[in-house]
C-alpha cells in the first residue's frame, strides 16, 4: 500500500514539477522565474526523497543535499542581483 502511495506521490510531483518548468520558461517576470527555478529544486529534492523512500536505500541523500544547496544559493544571488544589480560588492 505504501509503494502505491509513494508512485502516485511520485506521478504528481512530477507533473507539478513540469508545471513550475513551463512557468519558469514562459514566467512573465524575472522574479517569477527565479521562484520557478526555486520550487523546481525543492521538488527535485522531494522527487530524490521519494525515489530513496522507495528503494529503501540512503545512496541519494548526498544528490539531495547538493540540489537544495545548489537552489537555495541561486535563489539568494539572483535575489541579490535583482535588489543591487551588483552580485559582488566592492566594498
Amino acid at each position: 500500500m505504501f509503494e502505491i502511495i509513494l508512485n502516485i506521490s511520485l506521478v504528481i510531483t512530477s507533473i507539478a514539477l513540469l508545471l513550475a518548468l513551463v512557468r519558469a520558461i514562459l514566467g512573465p517576470t524575472t522574479s517569477d522565474r527565479i521562484l520557478a527555478l526555486d520550487t523546481l529544486g525543492m521538488m527535485l529534492v522531494a522527487i530524490i526523497g521519494m525515489v530513496m523512500l522507495l528503494h529503501e536505500t540512503v545512496v541519494y541523500a548526498d544528490i539531495a543535499l547538493v540540489v537544495a544547496i545548489i537552489g537555495f544559493v541561486g535563489t539568494i544571488t539572483m535575489a541579490k542581483f535583482i535588489e543591487k544589480g551588483d552580485i559582488i560588492d566592492d566594498n
